[in-house]
């Protein structure tokens, strides 16, 4: 119910509630973008675009489900978006997963810098492979969806997700 009151006094012009809105799911949807984009820059702007567009869209949220849900789901359609856009002006074919390899202190797995390290790599992969590894083994969506999602074959969306792996094994050694 809080939701609902939220999105309210967002309708009604309260900069405060969309405030609110936007501190309670900005990080999940911050790293989302990042993710998708491959970087912190392209993330941010990412994110302003999504938080711009919910603020636009806020009389569509009905209440049928978590606010949170609705926007995380705009955020993903968003970044899908973004990511289409990027492959029509690029070509679809798979960087070369040996290219631009630079050596860097990777830190123990048991340290909180490692975590920033697994974000480094996935900065540092193709693409595709990025964002179908993104979608499967971080969002969680089946291969098909993946395929769907981003207008690929399921076996292309494997595909990318076992180079992605591969290549984040090599760098994270």
């Amino acid at each position: 119910m809080e939701a609902v009151n939220l999105v309210q006094r967002c309708q009604a012009g309260d900069v405060e509630a969309f405030e609110t809105i936007y501190r309670q799911h900005a990080a999940r949807i911050y790293t989302l973008a990042c993710r998708m984009a491959g970087s912190p820059e392209d993330g941010e702007d990412l994110l302003q675009e999504i938080f711009l567009q919910a603020y636009r869209k806020l009389g569509s949220f009905k209440g049928d489900s978590a606010l949170g849900t609705w926007l995380y789901r705009l955020a993903l359609n968003h970044c899908l978006d973004y990511v289409r856009s990027r492959h029509a002006k690029m070509s679809k074919l798979t960087d070369t997963l040996d290219a631009d390899i630079s050596y860097q202190p990777i830190a123990r797995r048991d340290t909180p810098i490692a975590r920033l390290d697994l974000e480094r790599a996935l900065e540092r992969l193709p693409d595709g492979c990025r964002e179908a590894f993104v979608l499967h083994d971080v969002e969680g969506f089946d291969h098909k969806e993946v395929g769907n999602l981003l207008g690929i074959a399921e076996g292309t969306s494997k595909s990318q997700v076992f180079k992605a792996r591969a290549k984040l094994r090599a760098l994270l050694r």
